[in-house]
């Protein structure tokens, strides 16, 4: 009897590791992803527009990635909407292998990803960074959306708005305040054109500054809510328009170019999804030592960013090697200083060995970056991502065509 049970014990062992064998990611450990992931390339398609965050991955992520893992990381710059109507083409002609491995994916794209069963997953609870060092709950939604495990969280943003402490001596406290600054001081003001995510962002902060707070809308889209009280935020930013830079003829084509303009001083105001941005733009010798950081009294949007598998992807295991990386204390500690991106921690600080929580704690962020404080008390979670199509198409035809 004894003997039979152990023979098939044998046999089911046998099948586990044949089911590994022939590449059943479903079936892997992590052990097995790391073996299955040694000597393959891992295409990442990622937003590309910014050369601090470009020069990160290409340097220290794919370095560690080789070192580490004997992973070849391919960074492939395409924006969310791109790829995803790429995933729905190959979904619709029964693509089952596609040339996709790990996206950087966030809001109504993974929302409508998800939707479409264009992800793989979910895969989140299989990670062991994950489980040591991250709260479940910071990651259980993505502009209101259940994530479900179909994607690994690996940084935090929050919006700041950015200024030359030597042009703008007293920056505005409140969005009332703004428009009066912007309305005094022609042409100094201008924000990214939608669906850039900064400009989209500024919107957003518009948005609740101009129809009372945040909290009415975490509840999901309610479109009769959000025809009564849109009209307000369009009259706003209507009204700053005449006194925008270029008379709002124009808009910037995204948060780089926006840089540009703050840095070159045709602008005395610029803003960004990173609080140590102005820093790392210190650092690099692009803005004066004088720029600083302030947030506003309605508060300042906060999210976290994540990293996905598509549904067809065909190194499964090596993506989600990379994701778990990215979520590792090393890689977030890296990507925390502002010399190479300043992007806020998506981990759990508290959950780190002494020594690593000290590392994180020693970071100089410099004089241009809030407290970590300050930036805690001026949070507010992002808008479901209902909204945010609403308004980013709505903005088009209630501001930029008027």
């Amino acid at each position: 009897m004894l003997r039979h049970i152990f023979l098939a014990m044998l046999g089911i062992l046998a099948l586990a590791g044949a089911a590994r064998a022939a590449g059943d990611i479903d079936a892997m450990t992590h052990a097995d992803m790391l073996a299955a992931a040694r000597g393959t390339e891992v295409r990442w398609h990622m937003w590309g527009g910014s050369d601090q965050i470009n020069a990160w991955v290409d340097g220290y992520v794919a370095t560690e990635a080789e070192k580490r893992f004997g992973i070849t990381l391919v960074r492939v710059p395409m924006d969310a909407a791109v790829f995803v109507n790429k995933l729905l083409t190959e979904k619709a002609a029964g693509k089952d292998t596609g040339t996709m491995d790990l996206l950087w994916i966030n809001g109504e794209n993974f929302r409508n990803a998800r939707q479409a069963g264009l992800l793989y997953g979910p895969f989140l609870d299989r990670m062991p960074s994950f489980r040591a060092y991250y709260d479940p709950e910071q990651s259980r939604y993505d502009f209101g959306f259940p994530v479900d495990g179909f994607e690994a969280p690996y940084g935090r943003a929050q919006f700041v708005f950015e200024y030359d402490s030597a042009r703008v001596p007293n920056p505005p406290r409140n969005y009332a305040e703004l428009k009066a600054w912007i309305l005094a001081n022609p042409g100094r003001f201008t924000y990214p054109q939608p669906p850039d995510f900064t400009g989209s962002a500024f919107i957003r902060q518009v948005f609740y500054a101009t129809t009372g707070g945040h909290g009415q809308y975490m509840q999901g889209l309610d479109t009769k809510l959000y025809a009564k009280n849109a009209p307000a935020a369009w009259t706003w930013l209507n009204e700053i328009k005449p006194a925008l830079w270029r008379e709002g003829r124009t808009y910037p084509r995204d948060a780089a170019a926006l840089d540009t303009l703050f840095a070159r001083g045709e602008v005395d105001m610029c803003m960004s999804y990173h609080p140590a941005h102005a820093q790392m733009k210190i650092l690099e010798k692009t803005y004066p030592g004088t720029v600083r950081t302030f947030v506003m009294e309605e508060g300042t949007i906060s999210n976290t960013h994540f990293t996905a598998v598509p549904f067809n992807a065909p190194n499964k295991a090596g993506a989600m090697v990379v994701a778990d990386f990215l979520m590792s204390p090393d890689a977030q500690l890296s990507k925390y200083l502002p010399a190479n991106w300043g992007d806020l921690p998506a981990l759990d600080v508290a959950r780190l060995p002494a020594e690593q929580a000290g590392a994180f704690a020693a970071v100089d962020l410099g004089a241009a970056t809030l407290p970590a404080g300050v930036l805690a008390g001026a949070a507010v979670p992002e808008i479901p991502s209902g909204y945010l199509e609403l308004l980013e198409n709505d903005w088009e035809k209630h501001v930029l065509d008027q």
